[in-house]
């Protein structure tokens, strides 16, 4: 068995490859569960004539389901980076926070139901889960106690725990990929807009501005 390569100097054709394995990973463990996610199954979706072409990129399934999982973080974080661009104020960044992670969530069902998938079964070598980890906790919500200082700090917010806050507003938009297992036609639009507006009204400033403007 080949140890997969480097990511420098990886040619164009190995990354197409690899590519094409991890969204075939993607579409199996999303169509039939983790548990019954195979080398095999993924080579018949990836139109793979062998196992084999998939322990030449990945060292084993440990390595592939953490291409999957970066993949999916990687996406999602250039979905928002565009959603949050240019926002002239914290409390449209907040709005735009929530209604972007369920508008990706309503258009990349396979990824997120792959992540969830692997989030509830999928232990490692080392027994740990690969899909969510402190790092990515810590980062998740520093971005949004960021817009969440932010807000305070211009007199949009009311004085709060940010942390509390940030971490509360994550786990709203991090259920929802659990809640359409039940729901699965669920009206995204109103769930983001009732979802932003609770949000809007749990943090906003009621009192006047500093500059002696009301608060909006």
């Amino acid at each position: 068995m080949r140890v997969s390569q480097a990511g420098e100097g990886r040619s164009l054709a190995a990354t197409a490859r690899r590519a094409q394995i991890v969204a075939a990973t993607i579409e199996t463990i999303a169509e039939l569960g983790y548990p019954q996610t195979s080398f095999a199954r993924i080579a018949e979706r990836a139109g793979l004539s062998s196992t084999r072409l998939i322990s030449y990129h990945f060292a084993g399934k440990d390595e592939l389901i953490g291409a999957v999982v970066t993949e999916v973080h990687q996406t999602i974080g250039r979905f928002m980076t565009e959603r949050l661009a240019g926002l002239p104020d914290a409390r449209s960044a907040l709005r735009a926070y929530i209604t972007g992670v369920v508008e990706f969530v309503a258009g990349h069902r396979a990824q997120m139901r792959a992540l969830m998938e692997i989030f509830l079964d999928f232990r490692g070598q080392d027994g740990d889960g690969g899909s969510y980890d402190a790092a990515t906790e810590r980062q998740v919500l520093g971005s949004l106690e960021e817009i969440l200082r932010w807000g305070q700090a211009t007199g949009e917010f009311r004085d709060f725990d940010t942390f509390v806050m940030a971490a509360t507003v994550q786990r709203s938009v991090d259920g929802l990929p659990f809640l359409l297992r039940t729901e699965p036609d669920l009206d995204l639009s109103h769930y983001a807009d009732e979802l932003a507006t609770t949000f809007d009204l749990a943090t906003r400033n009621r009192r006047p501005l500093p500059e002696g403007g009301d608060a909006r």
